[in-house]
């Protein structure tokens, strides 16, 4: 029976075992309510800048939170420091320890490098770990989900870097940064931020965690011979003012310099307040940048008691404590609403925990907090007001409102010139009063106060010096065997020419000297390719020269305004167009001439059959209509027709055509006066349409870039492109063309072709210019001495020099014929067909209504008249109809009349008698009246004659 007892307790025994390691339920746990301690931890260095002042607001955080009844009621928080004391290894030994002691959260670690090896540890056992001083931005929370940053991200903190260096017009900077992840990421996201700026590191400076004196020298030599003067400093505040003291040394805090500190130095000049005046000197006019936490009355009231906190202890107060103060409090509002929502503290021994015991570390000691993904979130949801202002995290789990202010050191302090908030970017307003308005990142509002530099100026430095090494810049020029007068190559130093006047009339307008050496490209036979002229700028320090702006040339270099507009053109041989007997047919072209004979004869056509019927000039035998018609309507050209127009319709008509004319006959003036007093030229080619649709021979100068242009762009095959390296080979090939082994036609830059045919009058340029450029001088990509050179170009355009050394060089008398210009265009139909058209409109309208006219007289006056007579039949009708219109309109009128007389007076008498007598009556009438008219035809005929 006892055994049977012992083996049902040993059962249940076994079973509570069970379910106490399958649930973690710790035996040391109040279940039924709060524990009353929670253990948090925190590491960090406690004599660094950040950790000296850190220490004393989270102790201050933890006897706040105990003491306050509202905030974890029952329950306190024992919280154990650990230093780390400058070491890595210390804080993972430490966080390691903490894991041992049921700890629910970690504040720290202060470094960003030891960050990412606990975070690892933290995802395992997850142990939420906050940080207010790691703000390394590549501490992603997708790779480290339980580490939470409690201050602001260093990317913000490059951004505003950025654009600093943006807002102040600076391309390119030199950043100077400790080897490490902190240091490494944080110039990274710089350079990725200055990029979006189209702004780029151009050195990057390294230095080793605990550098001494002599290798920071030898760093900032080298630094010293960059071109650039915008330095970016992110270092640890430890040994930061280091760098100064020997940048101070070395002569580098002078006139035309620009430091920037990143948050490092507002750090110490906050902490170690007053610092020494050896420090301070070596430092003024650096820009710093500092964490901005709004004014408000919990700040106030902490800055206040932190005299009594640090009393007897020199340590200042500076915005990371601010956050590590509020890092605790953050904490605290989290375990609270853990416990709220029923969470409990358990910890349950990891499942590979056999896979640890081995060796004497004990770390299967570790336990996972069970409870730590509720926590998490209950951290990451806080909503409280801090002695930074709001706290809480956005969707990314950074902290809202990131904000920084710019700090400028100036003699025995420093003074706040602006600030910068991911909202709006630089502002002098408080970011707080812009985070209620639009985002506001337009070019006027980002401003900022003035500024003191190094060397105690206020004038922006310009940014850049040229390497203080000796060396001077390599200047390629191209080697021409033509056209000299743009570049010359008349000895090893003697190089001269339009372009090489523009480019030392350039560098004599530069605030600075430029020490330069000019080098020819090119092996002095064959005019050299620009385009390997500024492909060769890597060898290069620059390419001057006539070196055209093309599209795949902007991608290989930058280039300067251009100094002289250009453009490829077709020149082509001309001669001169003599007048003959027939020139004065040469105002229209053919069709046009047949368009506008063909109206004269329809314009007149129709006024014709408007006016015959009650206008006796239009009538008439017909030898005699067809005399009016052809005279009406040439006539009108010279505005000298006798016929007078009665019909409203025909006036009409008359007035838009002679619109017409008048228009024809001024163009036609004015075109053949062109013609007989100006000297023409003539040439088959008429431009490059003419080229590309010919199978000609078309010449290019060597070297240029038309051929790649004819080939790549116009689709010309480049069998038909033929080489020329000189004025004098062109000429012969444009003489000989196409048929005797020369060129239809040659390609090539306007620039060189108006110096081409200042000499050579039987050649001419045809057509329009066809592409448009301009010719400028190439520097590498970025290169800032290209804005400065763009900027003395445009100063001697405006000067007037740029235009005096054009005619230095290139004014040459003018070959050309006095007035003489190419082939004037003759006219086309496609200039009239608007007129042509109005007229032809309003004719076909005229036509129809008086159609309409004579069909309802017609009907009125002979319909009754017919069916009376018998003549149904619609070809009868068709010829009554016909003669009907060709009857002057008084005599029908006056026929009309006497109808209705003798309809009245027959009105009385037998219908059959009446009908009969009727017909044969107006039969009667009909001859006769046509007798009458024939005698009267034969009578005028005869009086004509």
């Amino acid at each position: 029976m006892k055994q049977q007892q012992q083996f049902t307790m040993n059962i249940i025994l076994w079973l509570l075992a069970s379910m106490i390691v399958c649930n973690g339920l710790p035996l040391n746990a109040n279940v039924s309510g709060r524990p009353a301690v929670v253990n948090i931890g925190a590491i960090f260095s406690f004599k660094t800048v950040i950790g000296k002042a850190a220490k004393i607001a989270i102790e201050t955080a933890i006897e706040d939170v105990n003491s306050n009844p509202d905030i974890l009621p029952g329950t306190k928080l024992i919280l154990q420091m650990k230093d780390s004391n400058y070491s890595g290894f210390m804080a993972v030994v430490e966080a390691l320890l903490f894991m041992e002691r049921d700890t629910v959260a970690i504040i720290g670690p202060q470094s960003s490098v030891t960050a990412h090896v606990i975070s690892h540890i933290a995802n395992v056992l997850r142990v939420p770990l906050l940080s207010f001083s790691s703000t390394d931005p590549t501490l992603s929370p997708i790779q480290f989900p339980f580490f939470v940053r409690t201050a602001q991200n260093d990317l913000y903190q490059m951004s505003a870097i950025a654009e600093i260096i943006d807002h102040y017009e600076w391309r390119e900077v030199i950043a100077i940064y400790e080897d490490d992840d902190h240091g490494r990421n944080g110039i990274a996201a710089l350079g990725d931020k200055l990029a979006e700026r189209r702004c780029r590191i151009s050195y990057k400076a390294r230095l080793s965690p605990e550098p001494t004196r002599d290798e920071i020298t030898d760093v900032l030599v080298k630094v010293a011979l960059r071109e650039s003067r915008i330095l970016v400093v992110h270092v640890p505040g430890s040994w930061g003012l280091k760098v100064f003291s020997v940048a101070q040394y070395l002569g580098m805090l002078g006139t035309g310099y620009v430091w920037i500190a990143t948050n490092w130095l507002s750090t110490v000049l906050e902490t170690n307040s007053p610092l020494s005046q050896d420090a301070m000197d070596d430092i003024q006019g650096v820009v710093t940048l500092r964490m901005y936490t709004p004014d408000s009355q919990l700040k106030r009231r902490f800055v206040s008691r932190w005299s009594n906190l640090t009393r007897g202890k020199p340590i200042g107060l500076n915005t990371y404590s601010l956050y590590a103060y509020d890092t605790v409090w953050l904490l605290a509002h989290a375990i609270n609403e853990f416990f709220n929502q029923g969470g409990n503290i358990s910890f349950l021994n990891n499942s590979r925990a056999s896979e640890l015991s081995e060796g004497n570390l004990h770390l299967d000691a570790l336990s996972v907090f069970q409870g730590g993904n509720l926590l998490l979130d209950n951290i990451l949801n806080v909503n409280m007001k801090g002695v930074t202002g709001d706290f809480r995290f956005t969707s990314d789990r950074n902290l809202i409102h990131p904000a920084f202010e710019i700090i400028n050191v100036i003699g025995t302090g420093y003074r706040r010139v602006g600030y910068w908030s991911n909202h709006s970017g630089l502002s002098t307003a408080l970011p707080e009063t812009l985070w209620e308005k639009p985002p506001n990142r337009s070019s006027t509002s980002q401003m900022l106060h003035g500024v003191v530099w190094p060397g105690q100026t206020t004038q922006k430095p310009r940014g850049w010096v040229f390497p203080n090494s000796g060396r001077h810049l390599k200047i390629g020029v191209p080697h021409r065997v033509s056209y000299r007068e743009f570049v010359s190559v008349r000895g090893p130093d003697v190089i001269t020419g339009y372009c090489i006047d523009v480019f030392t009339a350039a560098l004599n307008l530069l605030p600075y000297a430029v020490p330069y050496k000019l080098i020819p490209f090119g092996d002095g036979r064959t005019n050299p390719s620009g385009t390997e002229l500024v492909r060769s700028i890597t060898v290069f320090d620059a390419a001057i020269g006539d070196i055209a702006i093309i599209t795949n040339r902007t991608k290989m270099a930058d280039f300067t305004q251009p100094y002289i507009e250009s453009g490829l053109v077709v020149v082509a041989p001309v001669w001169r167009k003599n007048s003959n007997a027939f020139a004065f047919l040469r105002p229209f072209t053919g069709r046009m001439w047949a368009v506008t004979a063909i109206f004269f004869l329809l314009v007149g056509t129709v006024v014709w059959i408007l006016e015959h019927r009650m206008n006796d000039e239009f009538r008439g035998p017909p030898r005699r209509q067809v005399v009016t018609i052809l005279w009406f309507s040439f006539s009108t050209w010279f505005f000298a027709h006798r016929e007078n127009t009665v019909s409203v319709l025909g006036r009409i008509i008359l007035i838009i055509w002679l619109f017409v004319v008048l228009i024809i006959n001024s163009s036609y003036t004015a075109s053949l006066t062109s013609i007989l007093t100006v000297q023409q030229l003539s040439s088959p080619i008429k431009g490059i349409e003419t080229l590309v649709s010919s199978k000609d021979p078309i010449g290019y100068q060597q070297g240029s870039f038309a051929r790649n242009y004819l080939i790549d762009d116009l689709k010309i095959d480049a069998s038909r492109l033929v080489a020329l390296n000189s004025p004098e080979e062109c000429a012969k090939a444009l003489k000989d063309g196409p048929h005797k082994g020369g060129v239809a036609a040659m390609v090539d830059d306007r620039a060189y072709i108006e110096l081409f045919l200042s000499t050579r009058c039987e050649f001419s340029i045809v057509g329009q210019e066809f592409t448009k450029n301009g010719w400028g001088f190439a520097f590498p990509r970025d290169s800032p001495l290209a804005v400065d050179m763009s900027t003395a170009i445009l100063k001697l355009s405006e000067n007037g020099d740029l235009q005096r050394i054009h005619d230095k060089w290139l004014l040459r008398r003018a070959c050309s014929y006095q007035g003489a210009k190419m082939e004037v265009d003759r006219l086309q139909l496609r200039s009239f067909w608007g007129l042509f058209l109005i007229c032809g409109l309003a004719c076909l309208i005229a036509l129809f209504l008086y159609f309409l006219k004579m069909v309802r007289q017609f009907s009125r006056h002979y319909a009754e008249e017919s069916d009376l007579s018998g003549q149904s039949s619609r070809s009868a009708r068709i010829q009554t109809f016909l003669s009907f219109v060709d009857e002057k309109e008084e005599e029908v009128k006056s026929r009309s009349k006497r109808r209705q007389m003798e309809r009245a007076s027959n009105r009385t008498d037998d219908g059959s008698n009446s009908t009969s007598y009727s017909s044969t009556s107006y039969s009667i009438r009909r001859n006769s009246e046509f007798a009458s008219n024939k005698s009267l035809g034969a009578t005028t005929n005869t009086g004509e004659v």
